[in-house]
């Protein structure tokens, strides 16, 4: 399942791009990170979710977007209804549907308005080796970084690269230029990544879980080298649409009385488990 959404409203580049289309994948909390204009179709968006997504991936389940007019086109409905995947747009009134991709979001566009300024260029130039430092650093939701849960480990860093030699064989130059764009980035991301958490934890309220909440399904994912189990969560004044995926270990500490024996177990293939 992945989530899509936008940053907007950034300075345009020499190539005309003014906004960044987020994709985020719900298990492994990988992202894509996709330069783009406020002008592009349904029909452009359709070719770059082709090639920077399909072709990496394959065609996920299920896709959760926002109500952009590109995404509620017929066209992309179509498009997405041929290649088999299932469409959820986020509502008006529950925003956190796509509560994911806004969090990511949020870090990135504080990561990124932070390396144009120290970049002075343009932030297309620089948007690949954000998305890879962002998809390389350690991510506290699966206790690892994205790519290790896609690919097994962390990828190799370009700040690593004169530990085995391979300066001389790139060229110093152009070494020495990522390794620094890599710090600077890196920087920005921690204090981003800081700021959201200081922002949540100052927001984040202790929820009273009443009998109309409930733990509607619970799946075990192996990410590589580790199983990380998930529970469907269905909040209250919620549908079961917006239900969302929470990770249980987490769950379980936060909200313990949720799993205490005497909830309604489904002897079917759901997991259910009253709030009482």
């Amino acid at each position: 399942m992945i989530n899509k959404d936008f940053i907007t409203g950034l300075p345009r580049s020499r190539r005309q791009h003014d906004s960044i289309w987020v994709i985020v994948d719900r298990m492994t909390k990988s992202a894509h990170f996709l330069s783009v204009k406020t002008t592009n179709s349904a029909e452009d968006y359709a070719k770059l979710y082709i090639q920077e997504v399909v072709r990496l991936h394959g065609v996920p389940v299920s896709i959760i977007s926002d109500r952009g007019a590109q995404f509620t086109a017929q066209f992309w409905k179509s498009f997405q209804k041929g290649l088999g995947s299932n469409v959820n747009l986020s509502t008006a009134f529950h925003p956190q549907t796509n509560g994911q991709a806004e969090r990511t979001i949020q870090t990135l566009e504080d990561m990124l308005r932070a390396c144009v300024i120290d970049f002075k260029g343009n932030w297309d130039d620089h948007l690949p080796l954000i998305e890879f430092a962002y998809n390389n650093n350690y991510h506290s939701s699966i206790q690892m970084a994205p790519y290790e849960a896609l690919y097994g480990r962390r990828c190799r860093s370009p700040i690593g690269w004169f530990e085995v030699g391979e300066a001389g064989l790139i060229g110093p130059y152009l070494v020495h230029q990522a390794i620094e764009k890599v710090k600077v980035i890196q920087e920005r991301l921690k204090t981003a990544q800081s700021r959201q958490k200081s922002y949540t934890d100052a927001r984040r309220r202790a929820l009273e879980f009443k009998i109309d909440d409930w733990i509607l399904d619970r799946q075990v994912h192996r990410l590589r080298t580790k199983d990380v189990a998930s529970v469907k969560v269905l909040w209250k004044n919620q549908i079961v649409e917006e239900a969302t995926w929470e990770a249980e270990e987490d769950m379980k500490k936060r909200y313990p009385y949720l799993f205490e024996s005497g909830g309604n177990v489904d002897q079917g293939t759901n997991f259910l488990l009253s709030a009482l």
